[in-house]
C-alpha cells in the first residue's frame, strides 16, 4: 500500500515532467526531424518532407496547448470560429 502512496505522490505533480518535456524531449525530437527532413531531400521526396513537417507543426501546436494550461480558451476559441 506505501508503493502506491509513494507512486501517487510521484504521478500527482506533473510540473517537473512538464518542464523536462519542454526542456529536453522537443529539442531533439526537432532536431530528428531535422535529420529526417535532410533525408528526404536527399532522395528527392519533398512532398513526403512536406508531410512530415505539417505533421510536426500540428503535434507542436497540440503539445503547446496541452502543456500551457489554456486547453479551455482554446477550445472555446475554436469553437467560436464554428459558431459565429
Amino acid at each position: 500500500m506505501n508503493e502506491f502512496v509513494a507512486l501517487a505522490r510521484v504521478t500527482g505533480d506533473t510540473a517537473n515532467l512538464q518542464s523536462w518535456i519542454k526542456g529536453n524531449i522537443i529539442p531533439l525530437l526537432l532536431l530528428l526531424i531535422a535529420v529526417m527532413l535532410f533525408v528526404f531531400a536527399q532522395r528527392g521526396d519533398n512532398a513526403k518532407a512536406m508531410r512530415v513537417v505539417a505533421g510536426v507543426i500540428v503535434a507542436l501546436a497540440v503539445l503547446g496547448v496541452a502543456s500551457s494550461g489554456r486547453a479551455d480558451e482554446v477550445g472555446t476559441w475554436l469553437a467560436s470560429l464554428v459558431t459565429g
